[in-house]
């Protein structure tokens, strides 16, 4: 197709290669032409027709490259985002896309300057056990939503030598899963009052933060995210308490584990979720409604569009933002041992509630 937009993707480590490379590669809008990495074999098996760059200035040399995606360690985000846009090229940063507010809002500054459009990479959006629980909030089942937990939590005893958790800027689990636990609660109950926060290294030999526990506050209602690193079994992702009842959803997604398992995205089965959502009433009996499929596919879609002037960002920049004032809050919150309020602006806040951008 000759209108196909030209792809640029910067990293071929876990994100880029288990995520970005396999999703762009499943819309057909987007053509993934250039990857930089010192991988070079690795990508060449995997993307034979794909040229190998050794550095983000030798890809955007190549005027075909109409979209720059950042999937690189966080502390390199911004710099590398505010040199592709600077470059004249859209660009797709992986989340989060700065490790502070002064950072994010540069980073923003540049992209409206340049008059090129920034997406940042909250794919769990599109996740099957968010669209699920989140369309079952918006019917109504439950009533008013008073409580909700989101947990992201995983079994790793071992301390590994990887960027995400050696003692460096922008690692630990807060800033590696907090944006998307924090993305998809500003998407149901929009931004809090004050945030309260722990963290916490419980893995032997633990140089970040591996344990997280932060409250958002809304007026009455509580909104607790959690990760955690030695969580074997007996948890699930959601539950949601109501005026009328309770939700929970147990399983989650499957996409990543499909896509690490080799499967094509939009393949046979893709985004399949076989783990129901649990409608508990307010007479406390029991009932399934069947999961909807998730598709992470939908947000690469969205940028394609967006970029054709066909469609709406699908993250506006202030979303990005404000999940990063809520991620800092917490951080704030766990050091200082306080409820902290986001540190976003008026005109910010303003931003964010005309955004008009759904899931």
């Amino acid at each position: 197709m000759e209108d196909r937009i030209g792809v640029g993707l910067v990293g071929y480590g876990y994100a880029g290669r288990t995520f970005h490379a396999a999703l762009i590669a499943g819309v057909t809008a987007l053509d993934l032409r250039a990857v930089v990495s010192r991988r070079a074999d690795e990508v060449r098996r995997d993307w034979p027709a794909v040229t190998v760059h050794a550095d983000i200035d030798a890809m955007l040399a190549d005027p075909a490259i109409g979209l720059v995606v950042v999937a690189t360690p966080n502390d390199t985000h911004a710099p590398l985002a505010c040199a592709a846009l600077r470059a004249g090229r859209h660009v797709v940063v992986d989340k989060p896309f700065a490790l502070d507010l002064a950072q994010a809002r540069a980073v923003i500054e540049v992209a409206e300057a340049a008059g090129r459009q920034l997406f940042v990479f909250h794919n769990r959006r599109w996740d099957s056990d968010f669209l699920t629980i989140s369309a079952a909030i918006a019917e109504g089942v439950i009533g008013e939503v008073r409580h909700w937990e989101s947990h992201f939590d995983r079994f790793r005893p071992a301390v590994r030598d990887r960027w995400r958790e050696h003692d460096a800027p922008g690692a630990g689990v807060w800033f590696d899963l907090g944006p998307h636990l924090i993305d998809q609660a500003l998407l149901l109950f929009g931004l809090p009052d004050g945030v309260l926060a722990s963290l916490a290294r419980q893995r032997d030999g633990a140089a970040v933060d591996d344990w997280a526990h932060v409250v958002l506050l809304y007026g009455e209602r509580r909104v607790v995210l959690h990760a955690g690193s030695l969580v074997a079994g007996g948890t699930h992702r959601f539950v949601a308490h109501g005026t009328r009842g309770s939700l929970v959803k147990h399983g989650a997604d499957r996409q990543e584990a499909q896509l690490v398992a080799g499967a094509r995205a939009g393949g046979a089965g893709w985004g399949e979720d076989p783990d129901p959502l649990i409608v508990i009433d307010s007479e406390g009996e029991k009932r399934e409604r069947a999961a909807v499929p998730g598709d992470q596919r939908a947000f690469y879609r969205a940028v394609a569009g967006a970029i054709a002037g066909q469609a709406t960002s699908p993250v506006h920049p202030v979303e990005a933002l404000a999940v990063m004032a809520v991620l800092i809050a917490a951080q704030t919150s766990a050091r200082e041992g306080r409820v902290c309020a986001p540190d976003l602006l008026a005109d910010e806040r303003n931003r964010w509630e005309q955004r008009g951008v759904t899931p």
